[in-house]
């Protein structure tokens, strides 16, 4: 009799007591449309600031505006400062994690602590050079610099734990980190719906079908929602007239991870066991 390969559906058929996919870590860029050119700049600092002569000391300027307001934000909050060192860079959760805890249990969404970083960002930088009529002028292009950076890590009613990191220096690029699966038990928590959980996901629910229907509902309205009052709240390098103008945050993705996790049976051990794929 010949052989026939067995598929792991195949296998997994009848033992599996709960199957469900949803969005896992969830890694935004933000950045500002009209900033991005070197004439961008240009019209920013001179046809919106109004400054007569558009030059990189306006940077510092703008930056340590910007830094003086993450402070009393942090100072009038009572928010913690963390700053991470260079061997931190796979660990910013773990340390977070006492912080985030102790906001949780208050029950508000708020920022846990503010962790400050020096990392490579691409910024906006100048140079000195000739014009064709022999005057001296700056030149604006785009650079890799170590630069200060913000990590605002959040306790969201909503989303559980995430973080919003900002770059101190000009056009302030930023990242958004949040997970589908801590928004996902969040909303089984307001509905009603029972259910163990994984370290990152579910091990088991009262209702597998509504549970994925919450799963399905995580998109663009949620992620919206949460991007734009956390903007609100934390303090901003950008002021409401340069919000009215048109220079705000717009996101893109730079990573979505999707996860499908997968518990079945072991009747010996009378438990279930979790894969993720």
């Amino acid at each position: 009799m010949a052989e026939r390969v067995v598929t792991v559906a195949e296998v997994l058929d009848g033992h599996t007591s709960l199957d469900i996919q949803c969005l896992d870590r969830i890694y935004l860029n933000a950045y500002v449309p009209k900033l991005q050119t070197s004439a961008q700049v240009v019209a920013f600092l001179s046809g919106h600031l109004g400054y007569p002569f558009p030059s990189p000391a306006l940077f510092k300027q703008l930056g340590e505006r910007f830094r003086r307001a993450v402070t009393a934000f942090a100072q009038d909050n009572n928010i913690p400062w963390v700053r991470f060192g260079k061997h931190d860079v796979g660990g910013k959760l773990e340390l977070m994690r006492p912080y985030l805890a102790r906001q949780a249990a208050t029950g508000h969404s708020g920022v846990a602590a503010i962790g400050v970083a020096q990392e490579f960002q691409r910024v906006w930088t100048a140079y000195e050079r000739q014009s064709p009529s022999g005057a001296w002028q700056w030149w604006f292009t785009k650079a890799d610099r170590r630069v200060s950076c913000y990590y605002f890590y959040l306790w969201d009613i909503d989303f559980g734990p995430a973080f919003i990191k900002v770059c101190t220096y000009f056009p302030y690029p930023a990242k958004v980190w949040i997970n589908g699966h801590e928004w996902a038990k969040r909303q089984a928590d307001h509905a009603g719906i029972g259910y163990r959980e994984l370290s990152n996901g579910f091990a088991n629910t009262d209702d597998p079908t509504v549970l994925q229907a919450i799963c399905d509902r995580l998109g663009p309205g949620p992620i919206g929602v949460f991007l734009q009052r956390w903007f609100a709240r934390l303090p901003q390098p950008f002021t409401d007239a340069d919000r009215d103008a048109g220079y705000w945050w717009e996101t893109s993705m730079r990573q979505i991870e999707i996860s499908r996790t997968i518990v079945f049976d072991q009747p010996r051990h009378a438990r279930g066991v979790a894969i993720q794929l």
